[in-house]
């Protein structure tokens, strides 16, 4: 530690600490322009921050300079203020000052110093203004005249994003920022540089002249797209339009940060094309009807349905969009007004594989640790997960492991990812061929002595019957199924197993296929393999694709669980829901989502409630699943858009979006957080917790809520990982489920010192070949995925000017040999087909998919991936294989 005084103050700090970061311990705020506590190092090149130190004759920059034992520092001499004053003045001859029109007037570092220090006009004249604005982003202007060359967008693009998409340009007073070469292909819009210009030289189109900072309410929310569960404050006018929006800077969870479709994908809330009535089809068109009308005509259809054919003959499927209470209140709906288990969510077309997976290994199946341990880790080994795009901010706490903690990165994906540069190993194996990579890089951790032992004994039980199938898979023959080099395999064995501790990162790359729970049992046995489990930055991390698909599951929008994941064919767990929610509850376990699209098909499944979901672009097959929705005799779809499902509903019902309601999201590291009201629905529009009551209430039985606290109030009696949870509590910051009591400060990560389930348990799993392999009529494995710029299945995104401005098309990723090879050129319409389906499509030729493989991202309704895929599951998780597919690949004309 060492001791100072600053303007007379006496000041103790670590040592190493900044003059500037040791007078912010004490309450000091030295004023400056180019520092940001995120970056590495400080950069000194505003010089703003200039403070007077005893026994030193220059000035020196308090952000760069050190303390030291028995230093004085003056942050407030007249020597200092004059410096400042003169320094601000060369600034601001170099600056165009019109801040009356500027979007960051009233929010200007720049503006409040020149006003501090009573600067009208400086002394120095204009050197070289009049360069412009440059407006070619779809996102952000950049006016050249207002930039100060702080540096910091630069840094913060290089040093946290690890974009490197901004560079100074020219020399001397022709200084500029400019993207790399020129060219705007490695920008990811993520809208740091936006966040940290200190002038009016970087802002956003989006909210120009919707306000300024004085005349803005902000209203802290979560991010309604992927995962992650950033925080953020939704800025409003007084018109109610979003104007801003700003990133949270202390949050735990995205530390400051947000992705392009965080800051900018907003234009959904408030689209012309957002329902605002609900709908009654009429020979085969909608009208417009009230909400008496069109809740009697539902309660009706549903109560004759099921009274003719059963309460089984009617399903529900529950949305990872809509809030905790919501999902609690859907399934209580299906399971106490319907009286069946026939409800289910879109987690069993992305993670069923991991939570059947994951709770047979451990005994939960959830993400094991927090989002920030993963920067700490010494080895992140990520695997069907292409996580830059997919959960950005995640994917910045890989950069900063690798490229500031030394973390070694190994990949296993077929394509290229923006950390591929970064890793010490990238295996592309050939697309389902999973359980055998892995186990083959078990077998060399085995044979060479490097698993942990002593973990192996003390916490888990299967070793042996596991470790004699992973025998039978040495690097050679692992080399032959999935076509990844011997050499490869060892070397990823070796770090991963000495890489303590180890983290893995997975998605739907694993999940999404036939084998999807056998690959998420081989994840689990290999950190259990090496002890990389139950302590700090290891683990096995699912990264959940929704903003609620986690809450969705925990609060039991699953077929065979009620809340908690407590077994609806467990006569004590029902015996204690029939007692809470005063009915008998049945004990058969209900239809998966691919499921339900079957029995329509077949007839015997007469009625579908569908909230926020949208099978026909996410589900397989597309052509069968149109037909079974269109066999129904009954269809309700509560959405905030018409999406393609709701276009073939009987009634549709309109929602409110995650600004228009108050509730809470469970992100992927099972935080459970708040959202709040931010804005009133469109229309008639209502919250889906509001809609769904009124509905059980005309059903006859009243569901008498008068908030989503009291839900939340429910949900902690009856959930036992949720037993802690209400509003009071994570008002200001969430918790990590499970969180037990009112007492319990949450769990930061999972099974440390024993499983959920007791010992953790190795299950032996062979590689099984996908359902459908390439051959000579469909030569080419199609796979699938997501995009940075869209969501889900774009309803949302696709309504968002410059999201859909910078990824206005679908595309299919090919090979460059295999496009030479069938004459398609880059940017050329091309037919892809399978043997369900065939769809138009531009072709993208290039390096990042390798040969034999195409990829095509699944959110386009104008090229519907899925009309091509294939709809064979999972024998456990019933999941959908989305991953692979026989698809050939044709040039039009």
């Amino acid at each position: 530690m060492v001791n100072l005084t600053i303007d007379n103050k006496p000041v103790r700090v670590p040592a190493g600490t900044s003059i500037l970061q040791a007078a912010k311990r004490c309450g000091i705020e030295i004023p400056n322009l180019c520092y940001y506590s995120k970056l590495k190092k400080p950069y000194g090149s505003c010089r703003i921050c200039l403070v007077e130190v005893e026994g030193v004759s220059p000035l020196l920059a308090a952000c760069c300079t050190p303390v030291r034992e028995g230093m004085r520092v003056l942050s407030d001499s007249p020597r200092v203020n004059q410096t400042r004053k003169v320094i601000l003045e060369l600034l601001l001859a170099d600056h165009d000052a019109r801040c009356i029109t500027c979007e960051k007037n009233a929010d200007c570092k720049l503006q409040q110093l020149a006003y501090e220090y009573g600067i009208e006009r400086g002394r120095f004249s204009c050197l070289s203004c009049n360069y412009g604005v440059r407006r070619d982003n779809p996102f952000f202007e950049y006016d050249i005249d207002k930039c100060i060359l702080c540096g910091l967008c630069v840094r913060v693009c290089d040093e946290i994003t690890a974009a490197g998409a901004i560079h100074f340009s020219k020399r001397g007073f022709d200084t500029r920022l400019n993207t790399a070469y020129e060219q705007p292909e490695k920008c990811v819009y993520c809208g740091e540089c936006m966040f940290v210009c200190p002038t009016g030289a970087i802002t956003s189109k989006l909210g120009r002249y919707k306000g300024r900072k004085g005349d803005l309410s902000a209203t802290e929310t979560v991010c309604p797209f992927c995962g992650c569960g950033c925080n953020l404050y939704l800025q409003t006018n007084k018109k109610g339009e979003i104007a801003s929006v700003l990133p949270r800077r202390d949050s735990v969870v995205n530390n400051g940060s947000l992705c392009v479709k965080g800051y900018f994908g907003y234009d959904f809330i408030r689209h012309k094309d957002r329902l605002s009535t609900p709908l009654i089809k009429e020979n085969g068109k909608f009208r417009r009807a009230g909400w008496e009308e069109a809740l009697d005509l539902i309660a009706e259809r549903f109560g004759r349905i099921k009274k003719r054919f059963g309460p089984d003959s009617i399903a529900g499927m529950s949305s990872a969009r809509c809030s905790n209470e919501e999902n609690y209140l859907f399934q209580k709906f299906m399971r106490a007004v319907i009286g069946t288990n026939n409800v289910d969510h879109c987690a069993r077309l992305c993670h069923a594989s991991t939570v059947a997976g994951l709770a047979d290994a451990f005994g939960s199946g959830a993400m094991t640790n927090s989002i920030a341990e993963i920067g700490q880790a010494k080895c992140i080994f990520v695997t069907g997960s292409n996580t830059p795009e997919t959960h950005p901010v995640i994917a910045l706490q890989v950069f900063k492991a690798v490229r500031e903690n030394g973390a070694k990165l190994i990949i296993a994906d077929p394509r290229w990812l923006r950390f591929t540069p970064y890793a010490q190993v990238w295996m592309r194996q050939k697309p389902g061929t999973d359980v055998a990579l892995l186990n083959g890089m078990m077998h060399v951790i085995i044979k060479e002595g490097l698993q942990d032992g002593a973990f192996i004994a003390e916490r888990t039980e299967g070793y042996e019957a596991f470790a004699a199938v992973v025998e039978k898979y040495p690097p050679r023959r692992v080399q032959e199924i999935t076509g990844v080099p011997a050499a490869q395999i060892i070397e990823a064995a070796r770090i991963y197993a000495a890489g303590e501790p180890a983290t893995i990162l997975y998605s739907m790359g694993v999940t999404q296929h036939v084998s999807g729970t056998n690959a998420v049992k081989a994840i689990a046995n290999l950190a259990m393999l090496t002890g990389n489990v139950g302590k700090q930055s290891s683990g096995v991390n699912p990264l959940r694709g929704q903003n609620n698909v986690q809450g969705a599951c925990d609060l039991g929008a699953l077929p065979n669980v009620y809340p908690g994941y407590q077994k609806v064919t467990d006569p004590a767990c029902r015996r204690k829901f029939e007692l809470a929610w005063g009915l008998e509850l049945s004990g058969k376990i209900g239809l998966t989502i691919t499921e339900m699209i079957k029995a329509a098909g077949r007839g015997t499944l007469k009625a579908l409630y569908v909230m926020g979901e949208n099978p026909m672009l996410s589900d397989p097959d597309l052509n069968q699943v149109e037909k079974s929705l269109k066999n129904l005799d009954f269809l309700v779809v509560q959405d905030i858009f018409l999406t393609e499902t709701a276009a073939l509903a009987d009634v549709v019902l309109p929602a409110a979006s995650f600004a228009e309601k108050d509730g809470t999201f469970t992100n992927t590291e099972r935080r459970v957080q708040r959202i709040r009201k931010v804005l009133s629905p469109p229309g008639r529009a209502k919250a889906d917790w509001r809609i769904i009551s009124e509905l059980a209430t005309r059903m006859g039985h009243p569901f008498s809520y008068e908030s989503p606290a009291r839900i939340m109030e429910e949900i902690a009696r009856l959930t036992p990982i949720y037993g802690g949870i209400s509003y009071r509590r994570i008002e200001k910051v969430g918790l990590q489920w499970p969180c037990p009591d009112k007492t319990h400060p949450g769990t930061k990560y999972l099974h440390k010192g024993r499983f959920s389930r007791g010992l953790g348990k190795f299950n032996p799993v062979e590689f099984v070949p996908p359902p459908e392999w390439p051959d000579e009529e469909y030569p080419f494995i199609l796979t699938t995925g997501r995009l940075l710029y869209h969501f889900h299945t774009g309803s949302m995104t696709r309504r968002s000017q410059g999201l859909e401005r910078v990824c206005p098309r679908a595309f299919v990723e090919i090979n460059t040999r295999d496009a030479e090879r069938l004459g398609i050129r880059d940017g050329q319409m091309v037919r892809v087909s399978s043997r369900r389906g065939q769809i138009r499509i531009q072709a993208l030729v290039g390096e990042r998919c390798p040969a034999g493989v195409i990829f095509i991202p699944f959110h386009f309704k104008e090229a519907a991936a899925n009309l091509l895929t294939i709809s064979t599951i999972d024998p456990v998780a019933k999941i959908p294989e989305l991953k692979v597919c026989a698809a050939k690949i044709e040039k039009i004309g």
